[in-house]
């Protein structure tokens, strides 16, 4: 048939059959799904400011290490992807492990959020959870972890509060963004932020999801529901498959102002690599991150390239830093298999190892990763007193508002709610 394709009219029948046959019990498995839980792990209110929420995990296990945990998390998607289902929960692994862990909701910013910055997310509400966790933890420092641009902010944060930080913990956290590895980076370069953001003042979550979905426009809005036919009779693959999308489509919007500032100096200009950015007046110098440092790249990430992860350890200037490289994508690092078997332990042991009562000291190497040559020690920093209140207001700021002084004090400010 000169190489054209033969079709057999019967193997056509039966495959369309055995398609609407599996179509059909997917359709009665979905009707018999109530709820999609996400999140689980128990955990506790414990702070509340504006729409900011910290809890506090309940332990799993004997709590070993002593310095408390804060998480930092993204502004564009939700944190419950670090728990998204009991079998597949970073946070337990981490917990089960012996950390007590402490992690921030961003919750879902609306109109009067709009003018909401980058100094206001870093120099206000993550100081203000730093001081709380200290004071409810009754612990001098904390250790710090930060998710994808939640590990941007920790950085800049270590690096003007190190005296706070015992522990500094990055997983695919963008540093680096002249980097065409990604096609976000290229994106980003040529975007009119600022418009953007005077058009929407709080940039729409769908508005950024679209884009995300666009940048593997075929594995994201094709493939893989051709594939969850495949799995539609079986509940729990099901389930599954309908806990990623829950946290795929729930993305909260972006306060326009720091929306717009972090495209601007971060993927249009680099200037945190570059040491040029400012936070309230000062400029943020990696160098000053002297803390010890595990920085976590995804060798096969599409969101965060490795190019952009891993210049971090060049430019902090910790004596004791080790890069971790996991053989996986962006969404593996706190789903994949390989997430709980190994990364969740190493992390926890790393974080022992360097979180002793007394201070810490250089410990081992966790497994898997890479240690920079020993420097002199560098002594630590004087202890900073813990905030009287441990809040502040950001909703009622506007373009004409008198900007604060540098480095203090903080603008008017109400005082954040400690629950129970």
């Amino acid at each position: 048939m000169n190489g054209a394709a033969v079709f057999d009219a019967k193997d056509i029948i039966k495959e369309m059959g055995e398609l609407s046959e599996k179509t059909i019990k997917g359709l009665q498995t979905i009707s018999t799904i109530e709820k999609i839980d996400v999140g689980t792990a128990p955990k506790e209110l414990v702070f509340e400011e504006d729409k900011l929420r910290l809890y506090h995990y309940l332990p799993e296990a004997e709590v070993t290490c002593k310095i408390p945990m804060l998480v930092v998390y993204a502004l564009v998607n939700r944190q419950y992807m670090l728990d998204l289902q009991p079998d597949r929960s970073l946070i337990r692994k981490l917990l089960r492990n012996g950390l007590d862990i402490y992690i921030i909701d961003w919750g879902y910013p609306t109109k009067q959020d709009m003018y909401i910055t980058l100094d206001d997310y870093i120099d206000d509400y993550i100081n203000d959870c730093v001081d709380f966790v200290r004071r409810h933890s009754e612990s001098g420092k904390v250790n710090l972890m930060g998710i994808c641009q939640g590990g941007t902010f920790s950085a800049i944060y270590a690096a003007l509060y190190p005296e706070k930080i015992q522990n500094l913990v990055t997983l695919v956290t963008p540093v680096n963004f002249d980097t065409n590895d990604a096609l976000l980076f290229s994106w980003a370069g040529y975007m009119d932020a600022g418009k953007i953001a005077e058009v929407f003042r709080v940039v729409p979550g769908e508005f950024l999801n679209a884009g995300f979905l666009m940048l593997m426009p075929f594995t994201l809005n094709i493939r893989k529901y051709v594939e969850m036919i495949d799995v539609m009779e079986d509940r729990e693959k099901l389930l599954n498959f309908l806990r990623m999308e829950k946290w795929i489509f729930d993305s909260p919007g972006q306060a326009g102002a720091a929306y717009s500032r972090f495209i601007k100096d971060m993927y249009q200009e680099n200037r945190l690599a570059k040491g040029s950015l400012e936070i309230n007046g000062r400029r943020v110098d990696l160098k000053n991150i002297t803390m010890p440092l595990l920085n976590i790249y995804a060798r096969s990430d599409h969101l965060v390239p490795p190019s952009s992860t891993t210049p971090l350890n060049d430019l902090a200037g910790s004596t004791d830093k080790a890069l971790y490289e996991f053989k996986g994508g962006h969404i593996g690092v706190f789903v994949g298999s390989k997430s709980q078997k190994e990364l969740a332990p190493n992390i926890a042991k790393w974080l022992h190892d360097r979180s002793q009562c007394n201070g810490g000291g250089a410990g081992r190497p966790a497994a898997g990763k890479t240690t920079e040559p020993k420097k002199p020690e560098i002594s630590a920093m004087p202890e900073a007193a813990p905030s009287a209140t441990g809040a502040s207001r950001k909703q009622a700021k506007r373009p004409d508002a008198a900007p604060a002084a540098p480095p203090r004090p903080k603008p008017a400010k109400r005082a954040g709610k400690k629950k129970g």
